[in-house]
């Protein structure tokens, strides 16, 4: 794949530039393809060409921003072998894990292609009207992360092209290669400008936040640079969404059955090998079932098979990148010198690729950096809690608030826990549920804003206010 050149996607156009870099494959450690990074004068460029495209874009009928939206999914269903390989070479995932993210790219443009906002009458009555209607914020900036790079974008996208925006969008320098891909698909389906994608470090994304002449910011990430683009977004006041990170708890309740949990919750916790902001990252289980579920859960892990995606019998892959491998590595070390006991896992071979070993600790401490930090590997503190109060209070004793979890028989209770935890969502008996039709969204340090169903799509456009009166 070495010899395949990347471009930006700037007015409809595919665009080289002065400097480049190579996307890694992660299990490999081995250069993919060389991707273009572009210039500040070239985001200009990429902007102004959004601008633009605005005038005309805004005021298009509903139905033809449908059509497009919709045609957009199709060109990646028409190239789907083609983005399931690229995305397991610079993500990393097993083939089921990129069949299942290119396959949900398809869908959600399909499915936002048949969202629209209607205008809501506050008051007809006599010679008064007051009508409430949405209407498009301008050029929007999209910065998307690399554990689901083609996902997450269309996440942004579509609803942003729908509600009447244009947009420049940032994939992560890690993981670009799908997202420009994309880009030169759609410029054969757009207008020239609608869609600009542009590639590079993270001095383009600080300075796609202070640029003038980008209206809103759509962000996902980490807490602590969400904070700074949130920081930056201030020099025009833009819109923000924000989705950031997570440190989600799963209560396993007294009555739950270890056996049959166990699976469930392998994958809740461990899914894209936990590089997902949604992850299961602190399991609280009943002490009198604790052991059990334990070794269910150890039992389970130990028949999931960790490698090189390119292998279709490979589960889960290495982490994206190595400043992340070196992160969790420092984690697990950490783990050692405190002398926490380890179920499964903890040691980190030094063959090629970035794999971190599915690892499950007993029972650690509470102040313990693995309980309290956001891992983003395959890294699980199991916690024993004595009383629900207890296992509430502990959940909810974190800066974090974006998605846990709740598993157990007794369903009326499940969903008593479930509305005492302080997260935007909340799965019972299950995990990682998400559709279009869904909103979602952090609380507290998580986040800002919603992401899907039409509460994601009204974040795209701005509310006016329309009161008419026929003179006397």
């Amino acid at each position: 794949m070495t010899n395949i050149r990347f471009a930006l996607s700037i007015d409809g156009q595919n665009v080289q530039a002065e400097e480049s870099a190579w996307a890694i494959n992660p299990a490999t450690e081995q250069k993919i393809a060389e991707f273009p990074l572009a210039s500040r004068q070239q985001l200009d460029e990429a902007v102004a060409a959004a601008k633009r495209a605005f005038v005309g874009w805004s005021v298009a009928n509903i139905s033809d921003r449908q059509e497009l939206v919709k045609a957009l999914g199709d060109a990646i269903l028409e190239n789907k072998e083609e983005f399931v390989q690229l995305l397991i070479s610079e993500q990393g995932k097993g083939r089921a894990g990129a069949e299942w993210e290119i396959g949900g790219a398809i869908y959600w443009c399909h499915e936002i292609a048949k969202q629209s906002l209607e205008e809501e009458v506050v008051k007809r009555e006599g010679d008064e009207e007051i009508v409430t209607r949405y209407t498009p914020i301008g050029v929007v900036g999209g910065i998307t992360p690399w554990n689901f790079p083609l996902l997450l974008a269309i996440w942004k996208i579509a609803p942003a092209l729908l509600a009447g925006n244009t947009m420049v969008l940032k994939p992560s320098p890690f993981t670009p290669l799908c997202t420009l891909r994309f880009g030169e698909l759609a410029n054969k389906i757009l207008p020239p400008g609608v869609l600009n994608i542009v590639s590079g470090g993270n001095e383009l994304g600080q300075w796609m936040t202070e640029h003038p002449d980008i209206g809103k910011i759509s962000f996902t990430g980490s807490t602590s640079t969400g904070k700074r683009v949130m920081q930056s977004a201030s020099v025009n006041l833009k819109r923000l969404t924000l989705e950031l990170g997570g440190n989600d708890p799963a209560i396993v309740l007294p009555d739950a059955d270890p056996k049959t949990i166990a699976k469930d919750l392998f994958w809740a916790s461990f899914a894209n090998s936990a590089q997902f902001c949604v992850a299961c990252k602190r399991l609280y289980i009943h002490e009198s079932i604790y052991d059990e579920v334990a070794r269910e859960l150890v039992a389970y892990a130990k028949t999931v098979k960790m490698g090189n995606g390119e292998d279709s019998s490979v589960d889960l892959g290495p982490l994206q990148n190595k400043m992340q491998y070196d992160k969790v590595k420092d984690l697990l070390q950490d783990c050692k010198d405190r002398g926490l006991n380890f179920l499964l896992g903890g040691d980190v071979e030094s063959a090629s690729g970035y794999f971190i070993p599915v690892t499950i600790i007993d029972n650690p401490p509470d102040d313990s950096r693995c309980v309290v930090e956001e891992a983003f590997g395959p890294v699980l503190p199991l916690l024993k809690y004595k009383d629900i109060d207890e296992a509430v209070a502990r959940a909810n004793d974190t800066e974090f608030g974006l998605a846990a979890s709740v598993w157990g028989k007794d369903l009326t209770l499940a969903e008593k826990v479930a509305r005492r935890i302080e997260a935007g969502t909340v799965w019972i008996n299950h995990a990682h549920q998400f559709s279009p039709a869904i909103a979602f969204g952090g609380h507290k340090t998580s986040g800002l804003g919603i992401e899907n169903s039409l509460h994601g799509l009204a974040e795209y456009s701005n509310m006016q206010t329309v009161l008419r009166k026929s003179h006397a």
